[in-house]
């Protein structure tokens, strides 16, 4: 137990948690859209269950380093580009993100308007098995990103747990917030097509640096954000005006 009253394992333990969590900020964005085709009561149900497996399942590949690495060993070459096990699983998730966030837009811009024609609500478990799909997509980069910084798995298991706590915790609020604002909704089914994208084309060993990802989707909400609020100050603004001309209006 002396790695405990070692610095080095403090900073390592506070970077890799701070990564994890960033990391962990297209997984939010995944289960908030998956889970808010659920009834209001079973979403934060769905949320709890579906970061609770991403924990499991992280945990479980940090405990199967072996199998990890050999997943890594390419199976057979593109263009003298080796495709291992988890450049397909990779690519298969890119492509389920590419389906989804299209037909989600689909649904969003037309079926409501088509009539006669009712969006289907999903199942629970069908909600939870599409989350734990994704959920091994997402902790692959997670783990493997957790192995090559840190060391002991005592720090990698601590950095993964604190990181999904803080995303279970912040989960509902983000949920809620992409649900209430429509626009805020498209544009996380964007950041879905992006995330797939990206997904395929680190399958195909076309490496993105995450940064640029991260800092697309941060600046595109942000000003998606201030276009709200700006939005509802001119609302108070009209709502105000109205008031007082009526006040000041000559009665009948």
């Amino acid at each position: 137990m002396d790695w405990l009253t070692d610095p080095q394992t403090w900073i390592a333990l506070v970077t890799l948690t701070t990564l994890e969590i960033i990391l962990g900020i297209d997984n939010i964005v995944v289960i908030s859209i998956l889970s808010g085709k659920l009834p209001l009561h079973r979403q934060q149900q769905a949320r709890t269950v579906g970061l609770s497996l991403a924990l499991i399942t992280r945990i479980l590949l940090l405990l199967s380093l072996t199998w990890l690495i050999g997943l890594t060993k390419p199976l057979f070459t593109i263009r003298q580009n080796g495709i291992s096990p988890r450049d397909l699983i990779l690519i298969g998730g890119g492509l389920f993100l590419l389906a989804k966030g299209t037909r989600e837009i689909h649904h969003a811009m037309e079926v409501k308007g088509q009539p006669g024609v009712i969006g289907a609500k999903a199942t629970f478990w069908s909600v939870i098995l599409q989350i734990l799909a994704l959920d091994l997509v997402f902790s692959l980069d997670s783990v493997i990103t957790a192995v090559g910084m840190a060391q002991k798995i005592e720090i990698m298991v601590a950095a993964i747990l604190i990181a999904v706590l803080v995303m279970l915790l912040g989960s509902g609020i983000i949920s809620r917030f992409i649900h209430q604002h429509p626009s805020i909704k498209m544009l996380a089914l964007s950041f879905l097509l992006m995330i797939g994208v990206t997904l395929i084309a680190e399958g195909l060993e076309l490496h993105i640096p995450k940064g640029y990802l991260y800092f697309a989707m941060g600046f595109s909400g942000l000003v998606e954000t201030l276009n709200i609020v700006a939005g509802h100050r001119r609302v108070a603004a009209a709502t105000a005006l109205t008031t007082d001309v009526e006040k000041h209006s000559p009665k009948p």
